[in-house]
């Protein structure tokens, strides 16, 4: 990772990058083990399975939308680790209502608890970025958060695979998931143990830019969550460059719910495969984005810059339209059949490579312009400029997973909805070209 690994041997990143693994980790074992719990063993209805698939990723997204400002104004304002401390603690007993939804196979309780943590994870999210900054040197921040995007996939990675395994099928053909309900916990309580590691985090000295800038929100906290959301997005966004990197990114996040949502009833009801299918294409994203994000590093060797993101996005959509095409040629299998069923087909392998290709080009697209939100702004604004930008992304997801939702309805199938992300990525080319000229233009990156 161009010589930033050595930032592994260190406190002031080593906890901080371990907390987030093991967050993202948590996050994706249960979410994976309840979708499949769901989807598999619960629901029996094609569009009953696309509408939960849509809904959990909308509980999850929803509490970015409401509460980010909130919790950029907190991580700016208090000491960002004792704020890491908080949401870990909160996380164990977040995990307990997962577990109890997991074993009683009671679906309401499952939803509670994915909008739980989707709480926890608007508070932990703009100290992630926020917080490089402030213990990294200069040259170390692209590295870092490349580091930070790459293990965070390399945990849902790992999170995804286990998920899935310890959703288990009986003899009776029923499913139970008693070992994931006890793994949830488990996680939830090394990750308490580890933040307590995270170095001190004070709330920056350097000044602000809202002393020279009148349109920038004043320090200090905003507790009516509709305005400080409208006035934190008004004063980012007003910045042209920030303007088009956060239009940037929500446009890759949109289409990456969309595709998150479609993703096992694409396994299921297209491909034919079972739950471990299902698991191998999750687990070929996660490993995707993570390569994605080393590479870009490598080519950029360390700068922090957008120039690549216009081809990122177009391979990106290409990948996307190519499995497209194999799904709508794909011949169903009479009944759900295993991984090695699956790639036993003559078109198996390439609907993997094409998976892999779509994640591999969105790393190398949204890694730099996260390292560029927290490298272009005053120390003491990193966070709210990450929250805004966690607003206005978690708008675009939730406006994605809406559309879905209403394309289901009319009809639209599954493989067609996949040509809604092609076009998002056409979007996103053009957005990122706009951001490298204006750079350019700027003097900065």
């Amino acid at each position: 990772m161009n010589n930033v690994s050595h930032l592994l041997k260190t406190r002031r990143f080593l906890p901080l990058f371990v907390t987030q693994f093991l967050g993202a980790f948590n996050d994706n074992l249960f979410r994976t083990a309840m979708v499949m719990l769901v989807i598999y063993g619960i629901y029996r209805s094609e569009e009953q399975e696309a509408a939960f698939s849509a809904l959990a990723g909308g509980l999850f997204i929803l509490p970015f939308f409401l509460l980010s400002a909130l919790s950029g104004q907190l991580a700016d304002a208090i000491d960002k680790t004792r704020i890491i401390r908080a949401v870990k603690t909160a996380e164990i007993g977040i995990m307990l209502f997962g577990a109890a939804g997991l074993l009683l196979l009671n679906v309401p309780l499952m939803l509670i608890a994915l909008t739980a943590m989707g709480v926890h994870s608007t508070f932990f999210g703009p100290i992630k970025y926020a917080i490089l900054p402030q213990h990294l040197e200069a040259d170390e921040v692209l590295g870092g958060t490349g580091l930070v995007e790459a293990g965070t996939y390399i945990a849902i990675l790992g999170g995804t695979i286990l998920g899935g395994l310890l959703v288990v099928q009986d003899q009776g053909g029923g499913y139970h998931a008693e070992y994931a309900a006890l793994a949830v916990l488990l996680v939830a309580l090394a990750g308490r143990i580890v933040c307590q590691f995270v170095p001190a985090a004070p709330p920056s000295t350097e000044d602000s830019g809202a002393i020279n800038d009148p349109d920038m929100p004043r320090p200090g906290m905003d507790w009516h969550i509709l305005r400080a959301s409208i006035s934190l997005v008004k004063a980012t966004m007003h910045v042209p460059r920030l303007f088009v990197a956060i239009m940037a990114i929500s446009f890759f996040w949109a289409m990456g719910a969309v595709l998150a949502a479609q993703f096992p009833p694409l396994v299921k009801n297209v491909f034919g495969g079972d739950q471990s299918v299902a698991t191998l294409f999750l687990a070929i994203f996660s490993i995707g984005v993570a390569l994605g994000s080393v590479i870009i590093n490598w080519l950029l060797k360390g700068e922090v810059s957008a120039r690549f993101a216009p081809i990122s996005a177009l391979l990106m959509g290409a990948c996307v339209l190519a499995l497209y095409v194999l799904s709508i040629g794909w011949t169903a299998f009479p009944e759900l059949v295993g991984m090695r069923t699956f790639l036993a087909e003559p078109t198996g392998w390439p609907v993997v490579l094409a998976l892999f290709g779509v994640a591999t080009f969105g790393g190398m697209f949204v890694v730099p312009l996260y390292a560029f939100l927290t490298t272009t702004v005053p120390k003491a604004e990193t966070a709210r400029t990450v929250a805004a930008n966690n607003i206005v992304n978690a708008g675009a997801m939730v406006g994605g997973t809406v559309l879905l939702v209403a394309l289901t309805k009319l009809g639209v199938t599954i493989e067609q909805t996949l040509l809604l992300v092609v076009a998002g990525t056409l979007v996103s080319a053009l957005l990122g070209r706009k951001l490298h000229r204006a750079c350019v233009a700027a003097g900065c990156p």
